[in-house]
């Protein structure tokens, strides 16, 4: 017979869900309803297209009213990564005649630096990468210094999803406009969870983050000149157009985010403090990284020495801990992340928080109880011991 009195094994705890967020039930039953009633294709005359199409407007009339846009300036997309690859690609050519020059933060994603980097080979122009001080930040007077008369379009996250630090996007936002030059702003950690205000040109966003399936937004101010360099479509700004049913999931999924903006940041905002406290004062040589208070309040990060970082979050999986890694190595590049390079920050042993709104304050605790065991046992394996 089982030992009754045996304790049961702790539920597993998801701890990183940057973008992809477990569903939201409003977000569910929205989606399940849509499969109902908004399956036929919005581009059609017949009833039922109709009906699909008044559910894919009411969509990205929701998602307007959140971040203070039109409508008409809404696109969604497959994916964030598709948005953010069209806006940088269609703003580019838009403005061609300015230059092919593009101006980008160090630390901004990969797909916006590779995007960036496709549009100046193509129209031979130049990228300038701003730099970031040690919490990640750029220096709102170094990115205007490095615009210059060719410079196409600019890209400054609204903050880093793998650090947390917020990014003065207002004062960019300023210099930029003095210029004429826009700014592409990526909201893809911070839309659903913190305010993004409205120093853009552009904004991007993903919507798995806040708890819908994963899909991209984009955003465009009338008046920012872009011109599509893809073949002609009836969607002319996201080519085939996106699912209904998951144009209204996003947006009820939004629209609940806002509405539980302040309680679920005062919740994980206190749950972070506690990991970068617990974590700077009980694991040995390690370094918290990203702004201590200006950041997003669910994402924390932090790397040890003589670790790695992928050895780490296979552990505390077996222990049933779910954590990211925005370090060190896949199996396909054996590249540290170039946030923390830019940043000065360690980049091995790297451990990446993202919580969800749900998140529990005891799972939170058992991570940080089993941080500093797990630590020494990855680096007793690695012969890192008295280093």
């Amino acid at each position: 017979m089982p030992d009754v009195n045996a304790s049961a094994p702790a539920a597993r705890a998801v701890l990183d869900v940057a973008g992809h967020a477990p569903l939201r039930p409003r977000a569910r039953a929205a989606l399940l309803e849509a499969l109902d009633q908004g399956w036929a294709d919005p581009r059609r005359l017949f009833a039922e297209a109709r009906r699909a199409r008044m559910l894919l407007d009411g969509a990205r009339e929701a998602v307007a009213g959140v971040v203070g846009a039109r409508t008409e300036e809404v696109d969604l997309f497959g994916t964030h990564t598709a948005a953010l690859h069209g806006a940088v690609r269609a703003v580019a050519r838009g403005r061609r005649r300015q230059g092919a020059d593009v101006v980008v933060g160090a630390v901004e994603r990969a797909a916006v630096h590779a995007a960036a980097a496709f549009v100046a080979a193509r129209g031979e122009g130049t990228v300038t990468t701003v730099p970031v001080d040690r919490a990640g930040r750029v220096d709102p007077e170094a990115f205007d210094a490095a615009v210059g008369p060719g410079t196409a379009l600019a890209a400054l996250q609204h903050a880093n999803g793998e650090v947390g630090t917020l990014q003065p996007v207002g004062p960019v936002h300023d210099g930029l406009r003095r210029r004429g030059v826009p700014l592409l702003v990526d909201a893809g950690a911070s839309l659903g969870h913190v305010d993004v205000g409205a120093a853009w040109d552009l904004l991007a966003a993903d919507a798995g983050d806040w708890g819908a399936p994963p899909l991209g937004v984009l955003v465009t101010r009338t008046g920012v000149r872009r011109s599509p360099d893809w073949p002609e479509d009836e969607d002319r700004w996201s080519p085939g157009g996106v699912p209904v049913p998951l144009a209204l999931a996003a947006a009820v999924a939004l629209q609940d985010a806002v509405a539980d903006r302040a309680r679920a940041d005062a919740h994980r905002r206190a749950l972070v403090d506690v990991v970068r406290a617990r974590v700077a004062a009980e694991v040995p040589d390690v370094d918290v990284v990203g702004d201590p208070e200006a950041r997003l309040p669910h994402v924390a990060t932090f790397s040890c020495l003589y670790v790695d970082g992928e050895a780490l979050v296979t552990q505390l999986d077996r222990l049933g801990l779910g954590v990211g890694s925005g370090s060190a190595c896949t199996s396909g590049a054996l590249e540290p992340s170039h946030v923390l390079a830019a940043m000065g920050a360690l980049t091995h042993g790297n451990v990446r928080l993202s919580l969800p709104v749900d998140v529990r304050e005891q799972d939170v605790h058992r991570l940080c109880d089993a941080l500093p065991g797990v630590v020494a046992q990855v680096r007793a394996a690695a012969g890192a011991v008295g280093l």
